[in-house]
């Protein structure tokens, strides 16, 4: 007779947690079959609370932590967290267990409604446009091409961001958002632009594991890793440890001007995983990039793919630039901020 159990998924209450929670067990159920019950705990976190400060002086850990404390004191089994909100160094006895289909992990262009359409991109806007993003590695990366647009803060769940484009007194000209949150939203008509590091007028790398989720869960609890093997996909796993292993690496988190674009190619007749880095200095003057492409079969060759090419930007400058930032967020903690409005 199969052994009837309930899972505990922890999560964060907003509706694109919860939409990316259901689609994780959705997978999950289709494989465990109707024995495995599932039972979601969903939580405002740090990050989801405070509205005010700006994201980078929040450090990491904002939307996690409390999270990973209910999963260490067994109060759920497993977490469901957007990749790139997960810190690469995680409490001792958690271990990212599964990493799923990446959806797109390019970042957009949002353009308010009440400009109908007369702008199709970033560089068709005037000089002293305003962008708003929370985003510190958008806004680093997109002032090394975009000299003239203006760059200010913007907080709050996807709606929110979306009235305050549109709102007539909000003052943005467009926002910067992750395609992935749109698209799992139902959002895609909002979508002016899709950003990526060949586009024409200036690039922008996406976060580290933007696109994907990952599955948190303890060290050593068999049953729910075999459980969620459902919900692997093999080449997202090893693209976001190559990338996860940059950031550790280069000892940065979500809230420094690190960013990744690792896209799988054909390479003299071998599948290969392309893997691009870019630091960037908050001001956007200053910047490191780095590209390398390598044969990749397994957690641990993605990995070291991502260490390489971390420790050759290291030594190229990378350093530099993320100890001048992480010495302005200990000497000013408000000073590490997106707005220069």
């Amino acid at each position: 007779m199969t052994e009837e159990y309930t899972v505990k998924i922890g999560t964060r209450r907003s509706a694109l947690a919860l939409a990316q929670t259901d689609l994780v067990i959705a997978a999950l159920s289709k494989a465990a079959g109707p024995s495995v019950k599932f039972e979601v705990h969903s939580m405002a976190t740090m990050g989801d609370r405070d509205k005010t400060t700006p994201l980078p002086s929040l450090g990491k850990g904002l939307w996690t932590s409390e999270l990973e404390a209910k999963l260490v004191n067994k109060e759920v089994d497993v977490i469901v967290h957007s990749l790139k909100d997960m810190p690469t160094s995680l409490p001792e006895g958690c271990v990212l267990g599964a990493v799923t289909q990446r959806e797109d992990a390019r970042d957009v262009v949002v353009f308010p409604r009440r400009q109908g359409g007369e702008y199709k991109a970033l560089k068709d806007l005037p000089e002293g446009s305003v962008v708003g993003t929370s985003s510190v590695r958008r806004a680093a990366q997109l002032k090394r091409s975009y000299k003239g647009l203006v760059f200010r803060d913007v907080r709050g769940n996807i709606d929110t961001r979306l009235a305050k484009c549109d709102d007539e007194n909000g003052g943005y000209d467009a926002i910067i958002l992750a395609a992935a949150g749109l698209l799992r939203l139902g959002y895609d008509e909002r979508i002016g632009q899709y950003l990526e590091s060949s586009t024409e007028g200036g690039g922008l790398l996406h976060a580290v594991g933007q696109g994907a989720l990952g599955l948190e869960i303890r060290e050593g609890d068999e049953k729910i890793a075999e459980l969620i093997k459902a919900a692997v996909d093999e080449d997202t796993m090893m693209a976001a440890f190559a990338e996860r292993s940059v950031m550790r690496t280069l000892e940065g988190g979500c809230s420094v001007p690190i960013g990744v674009e690792t896209k799988w190619v054909e390479d003299e007749g071998e599948k290969k995983l392309r893997l691009k880095v870019a630091v960037v200095s908050l001001d956007g003057k200053k910047a490191v990039d780095g590209e390398r492409t390598e044969k990749i079969a397994n957690l641990e060759e993605a990995e070291a793919l991502g260490k390489s090419l971390a420790e050759k930007l290291a030594r190229e400058g990378a350093q530099e630039i993320l100890d001048a930032i992480n010495k302005l967020r200990e000497s000013a903690p408000g000073a590490l901020k997106v707005s220069d409005a």
